[in-house]
């Protein structure tokens, strides 16, 4: 991490107190101090609060402030305390001092590791990702400033989507308005707060409710959460999938919620379960819808799992009955799910890109996408599933992991087919999104192999006598060793791939070095109310994102008036045809963005659909105002 980030530092703090604290009242008044799970739904249960108050504040006249948070806040806070006077106490016992002890060094270790990880992937915090969808999401974020809604039916209006999922937005528009921090950097602040601190708890908190909160299972599994580049690396770096990332990040938290309500007994315990897979759910979904669809593929098969387990150990007519109901229900809205909440065909072509032999040998390495395994990972999740086929009881736990790697296998290697659209269109049929989901389900098998070789280990040292303290020294060092695996060759080759799409110099595929420091400049080069027109695919839209001054198209696939097609394919025509000043009148055009024919996606042929705005003659009506390196150029329209 670089001196660059200490600048950053307040935005940081700022989106981890947005992460911790609503959720953190709604825990403490409607849980037990003492119980360790709920704390690591703590992200969880923030992010569905925060999510939740943007989404309220423009109903009821609010623009988008703390206000809105701590309003939600008491509001929450208030349902959990009445819920636990109304549902009555928990009964548990005082947690091992060795699990609070294994939450604390290993969420620290985990974040430190993460944090080192992602600032190294985004170089700087004022860098920003090279990539097509960061157009829309950077705009999304002013326009969310400008007009005070960070709602799901505000945050789209960039792209001209009517409701578009808002949790990430949310965070990142209440933390550079909190801070004044700028647009990339409040982004930054926030992919570090998700990546480095929301990630590692939730995935703590499915290995506390899979392990019983054991101590082994929680430093292992933190550490796990560093050891691989799917996930939350690949989704910062493609796409950029941000939203994606959101949900991603607490999909475990809410399998943890499943599981503890697949558990509960007595209707203390029940209630609270429900209420915690509730919020989960709510904050998943305002994370990404697909994330839900993910959450929902891993947890109706564990849920009818265990429930045919419960039935076949007890033998009870009302467990059978339960069972059948509830798999009955799960089978129903899966097949209207799939059937209804499906992506459309253009945006979902992506093909395989191997074969399916490889496909499986990278999946169950937690390695796709061709990444370099990290062999004492892939170790640990084979010793994950020898364990379990040797405790049978334990096989329930490798569900989720089976659906991954099912779905991964499937839209990477096989081809074409109404099968392989059936299954994965939801996800785009994009293989990266359901690469990402290897490490969320993966880890808890490897920290199941984790368990079963510390229990090998101790029945060998009771068996050779050896001292308590010596296995108590050898186990912590092994635990801290653990942290290595982020530094092995799966996070780290994963980090330096990543790193190419931040890295901004004079050769960059959206926005250069240059063409960022004109944009700094538009606040003194042009007036507030200024309108500038320019080719989105060459870095332009972005001049509202760095600037604050409005464009004509602040997305690629904005919808385009008639005026503005005109101007696209006859603008460098101003001088002779009258069509083109008339055009401009109408639209409001005051000042033309030149960023030359390089286009985000390095092709060509990318941007030929504008290609009249690109490497434009000065003139008398394109008068010459700033400039920048050899292409980046402003020009306000004169004579008109």
């Amino acid at each position: 991490m670089n001196g660059d980030w200490l600048s950053a530092l307040p935005t940081i703090l700022i989106v981890l107190a947005l992460v911790i604290f609503p959720g953190l009242v709604v825990r403490l008044l409607g849980w037990d101090a003492r119980s360790i799970g709920p704390y690591l739904l703590v992200p969880a249960f923030s992010i569905a609060v925060v999510a939740v108050a943007a989404n309220i504040a423009p109903f009821v006249g609010m623009r988008w402030s703390l206000l809105p948070v701590a309003v939600v806040t008491v509001v929450a806070g208030g349902v959990a305390w009445m819920l636990r006077r109304g549902v009555g106490a928990e009964e548990l016992d005082p947690p091992p001092r060795t699990a609070v002890l294994a939450v604390v060094v290993g969420g620290v270790l985990a974040a430190t590791v993460l944090a080192l990880q992602l600032t190294y992937v985004f170089v700087s915090p004022t860098n920003i990702s090279q990539t097509f969808d960061n157009i829309v999401h950077l705009n999304s974020i002013r326009l969310a400033l400008d007009t005070g809604d960070a709602s799901a039916f505000g945050i789209g209006r960039t792209s001209d989507i009517g409701f578009y999922p808002n949790a990430w937005h949310s965070l990142v528009t209440l933390g550079a308005s909190l801070s004044g921090a700028a647009v990339p950097v409040a982004v930054n602040a926030t992919n570090v707060v998700i990546g480095a601190v929301v990630w590692p708890l939730s995935t703590m908190a499915l290995a506390a409710a899979f392990f019983r909160e054991r101590a082994s299972a929680l430093v292992g599994s933190a550490a796990l959460a560093t050891a691989f580049g799917a996930f939350p690396i690949l989704l910062m770096s493609f796409g950029v999938l941000y939203p994606n990332a959101t949900g991603y990040a607490v999909l475990p938290a809410g399998l943890a919620a499943l599981w503890w309500l697949l558990q509960a007994k007595g209707a203390p315990t029940v209630t609270r379960a429900a209420v915690a897979l509730v919020v989960a759910v709510a904050a998943i979904t305002l994370g990404h819808p697909n994330a839900f669809l993910a959450l929902f593929a891993m947890g109706a098969p564990l849920a009818m799992a265990e429930l045919l387990r419960r039935a076949l150990a007890s033998r009870a007519r009302s467990e059978w009955i339960l069972g059948i109901s509830v798999t009955a229900a799960l089978l129903a809205v899966g097949a209207a799910l799939w059937r209804f909440w499906r992506t459309g065909h253009a945006m979902s072509q992506w093909g395989p890109w191997t074969d399916t032999g490889q496909a499986i040998v990278e999946g169950l390495a937690l390695s796709p996408r061709s990444q370099p395994i990290t062999i004492v990972a892939a170790v640990l999740v084979l010793a994950g599933i020898i364990a379990a086929v040797f405790r049978p009881q334990q096989l329930v736990l490798l569900i989720p992991f089976a659906v991954a790697l099912f779905m991964f296998v499937v839209v990477s290697g096989t081809p074409y087919s109404f099968f392989r659209d059936m299954i994965t269109n939801p996800w785009y049929n994009d293989s990266n999104r359901l690469a990402a989901l290897l490490p969320i389900a993966g880890i808890p098998v490897a920290t199941l192999g984790i368990v079963a070789i510390t229990d090998l280990a101790k029945r060998l040292s009771r068996r050779f006598s050896v001292p308590r303290p010596v296995t108590a020294t050898v186990a912590a060092l092994a635990a801290v060793a653990l942290f290595a695996l982020g530094a092995g060759p799966n996070a780290a080759s994963s980090a330096t791939a990543a790193r190419g799409s931040y890295l901004m110099d004079d050769t960059s595929a959206l926005l250069t070095s240059s063409e960022r420091d004109l944009l700094e400049r538009l606040g003194e080069t042009t007036d507030d109310d200024a309108l500038i027109l320019g080719d989105p695919w060459t870095g332009t839209a972005l001049a509202f994102a760095i600037a604050d001054r409005d464009v004509v198209e602040r997305h690629i696939f904005s919808s385009r008036s008639d005026d503005v097609r005109f101007l696209e394919y006859n603008l460098e025509e101003i001088g002779v045809d009258p069509a083109v000043c008339a055009a401009i009148n109408r639209v409001g055009v005051t000042h033309v963005l030149d960023f030359g024919t390089q286009n985000v996606f390095n092709q060509p042929d990318a941007n030929l659909d504008r290609a009249s705005l690109d490497d434009l003659t000065p003139s008398q009506h394109l008068v010459l105002v700033d400039s920048e390196g050899a292409a980046a150029r402003l020009f306000r329209i004169e004579g008109c």
